[in-house]
Order: structure tokens, then sequence, then C-alpha cells
């Protein structure tokens, strides 16, 4: 497994000892669960700020996420999303969802 190393401000360095200690797990664990949570949650925010804005699809929006299609609608739903679609979007989601 590769080796990161990142240096933290003290109080982060403390919150993540804190979260580590609650979790019962040590410091590397901790890191990478959160990471991996972390950049999820941000594969989302972009997923839903392009798709807001009409620059994705509802399909590009759940690649770019990194979810399956029926997981971005659930998200969209959860976030209170608007549509963007136009009707030659319904038909390229239509033929993105059939390939998955």
């Amino acid at each position: 497994m590769p080796s990161v190393s990142a240096r933290l401000p003290t109080d982060e360095k403390e919150e993540l000892d804190a979260v580590a200690e609650l979790l019962d797990e040590d410091r590397s664990t901790t890191i990478r669960k959160a990471l991996r949570e972390g950049l999820a949650e941000l594969r989302v925010r972009r997923a839903v700020e392009r798709y807001q804005t009409g620059d994705a699809s509802v399909a590009e929006a759940a690649r770019i996420a990194g979810v399956s299609l029926g997981e971005w609608l659930e998200i969209a739903h959860e976030r209170n999303l608007t549509t963007q679609l136009a009707a030659e979007d319904l038909g390229d989601d239509a033929f993105t969802a059939q390939e998955l």
C-alpha cells in the first residue's frame, strides 16, 4: 500500500486523534476512512453543482458522483434537486440507463 504524508495544524491532529479514539481505531485507519468518505462527498457535491447548472445530465452526474443511476436519483431526491433535463437529455439518459 503506498504511503502519503500530510501536515496538519495542531487542532486538526487533535480532532483526528479524538475521532480515532471514539471509533476505537488507530490514526491510519481513521485517516483512510475519513479520506474515503470525504472523497465520496466531494464527488457528490461536484455532481450536484454540475447537475444544477445544467452542465451534467442525470447519467453524467451519476458518473461524476461515482454511483449508479438509481443511487444518483436517490441523492437528487434527498437533496431536493430540481431537474435540468431537456428532451434530448431524456433520450440520452434512457440509452445510458439501458447500457448500465
